[in-house]
């Protein structure tokens, strides 16, 4: 037989695999390589920037005044430098063995933990990613609460004027917002809230810098500067604490990095792609906090409110038609910012449920309904339950406890340190191979103590100030 007849019928030969070489429809749909990854620096700054720049921001001004004009600053500094550090030492994770050329993706934050630390640090991570997700639900919902009632609040005393009861509750403006989250958590998955992020991100920036503008127009009017070099003289410790779990609470980027990394086309590699957009978006957002925390403080001094918008609506009154835009801004960008800790929240759950239970058909199935005088739709009723479950605890929660800063502060202090410090610094020494007792390795322990001090510090007291608003 000739050379090409023998190739041609080898060719031709059907491979015929065994049942269990047939990979299953679990093991295909959590494959990282049947993803088309599209994203580019911009889309992934537009994800960061989404879900950075939340409801921390409005706090900031209020933390400035409890740790005045030098601590304040330096404080905003000192955590974005942690967490840029943080993010580029994440990014680095993201495939292994090697952060550049490995041929293994890590697709979540908890699965760059397992395959780098092992299976005990990868349960511990999991359940403080899930519950740190899970508490910026709840932030953000009381916080979109509060923006809707603010503008409630501004059209009263617009048209009635600043002695008129204008007080009004939140938990209707919660429960809309709740239904709102319950629509949006039906969008598949992270890839599919690319326009939502963008939009979200320019609503971002809008409201920073109304409140920007508004504390800087404050202060020309005031025609000097208000605040004091250390601060409020009727702080407490844990006003200080809770100041400071606002402040970490703002840099909230290490819950979802990985996630949009795993969005990112190659080449060029997706760590530089993923630290170019990180150095964008945290300088961009820091500058933004250093302006509205600064003038916010500026503006009101000792009287600075918790919320800087709810601020300027009850001293200025004049401002009451832009104050309304900026807290409309941070309602949409809160829709937005919601989805984008959420979508990570679904991605998690969803894939573990995949693993452990391959052959329930859970999020691949979409089956097709047709109810009478409406088009046919598709629907995933399992997806349906579980994402409304969470929706309806975030909202219930936060019906629970309304409190702005003390629930920033706590949520803030308990998921930094582990999550922010210690994973992104263990996985860096065991990837790199950094021996002990090494100056590389020392510097790195003595900053993840000190690191874990201020954290605790900032959890303890934003807790006790939580407990005391509610009892």
């Amino acid at each position: 037989m000739a050379m090409g007849e023998e190739a041609e019928e080898h060719q031709q030969t059907p491979l015929l695999l065994t049942s269990d070489q047939i990979p299953s429809k679990s093991t295909i749909l959590c494959n990282p390589f049947s993803i088309k990854r599209t994203g580019t620096a911009w889309t992934a700054v537009a994800h960061i920037i989404t879900g950075v720049v939340g409801s921390g921001v409005l706090s900031l001004a209020w933390s400035m005044a409890q740790l005045g004009w030098i601590a304040g600053p330096l404080a905003m500094l000192f955590f974005a430098a942690v967490t840029l550090l943080s993010t580029f030492l994440l990014c680095d994770s993201y495939r292994s063995p090697d952060p550049e050329f490995g041929p293994s993706r890590n697709r979540s934050y908890r699965e760059a933990v397992h395959i780098i630390l092992g299976e005990k640090n990868a349960l511990i991570c999991g359940f403080l990613q899930q519950v740190g997700l899970w508490g910026i639900g709840i932030a953000y919902t009381v916080t979109a609460a509060i923006s809707m009632r603010e503008i409630q609040k501004s059209n009263c005393y617009h048209k009635q004027g600043h002695g008129a009861a204008c007080e009004y509750g939140d938990t209707l403006y919660m429960l809309l917002f709740g239904a709102a989250e319950v629509l949006l958590s039906q969008i598949p998955d992270f890839n599919s809230i690319k326009f939502l992020s963008v939009v979200a991100a320019v609503m971002s920036f809008t409201y920073s810098f109304i409140g920007f503008a508004l504390g800087f127009a404050e202060v020309i009017g005031n025609g000097y500067v208000k605040g004091s070099i250390t601060g409020s003289s009727t702080h407490s410790v844990a006003d200080i604490s809770q100041a400071l779990g606002n402040i970490a609470f703002a840099y909230p980027c290490s819950l979802i990095l990985i996630k949009i990394q795993d969005t990112l086309r190659s080449p060029p590699s997706e760590n530089k792609t993923m630290k170019k957009a990180s150095m964008i978006a945290m300088t961009g957002t820091t500058f933004f906090y250093l302006c509205c925390g600064g003038f916010g403080y500026a503006a009101f001094g000792e009287d600075t409110p918790g919320n800087l918008l709810a601020g300027f609506g009850l001293f200025s009154g004049r401002y009451y038609w832009l104050i309304n835009i900026a807290n409309a801004c941070i309602v949409i960008h809160l829709v937005g910012s919601y989805q984008v800790f959420s979508q990570t929240f679904f991605a998690n759950i969803e894939k573990s449920i995949a693993e452990k239970w391959p052959n329930i058909q859970f999020t691949h199935i979409t089956p097709t309904y047709k109810l009478p005088w409406f088009p046919t739709f598709q629907i995933n009723l399992p997806r349906l339950c579980l994402r409304t479950t969470y929706v309806i605890s975030t909202t219930t929660i936060a019906v629970i406890f309304p409190y702005f800063n003390q629930v920033i502060g706590v949520m803030g202090g308990l998921n930094f340190w582990p999550l922010t410090i210690y994973f992104p610094v263990e996985m860096y020494f065991k990837q790199r191979k950094i021996e002990a007792w090494t100056i590389k390795r020392i510097m790195l322990r003595a900053y993840t103590i000190f690191c874990l001090l201020v954290t605790a510090f900032a959890l303890i007291g934003s807790i006790e100030g939580l407990m005391s608003a509610k009892l």
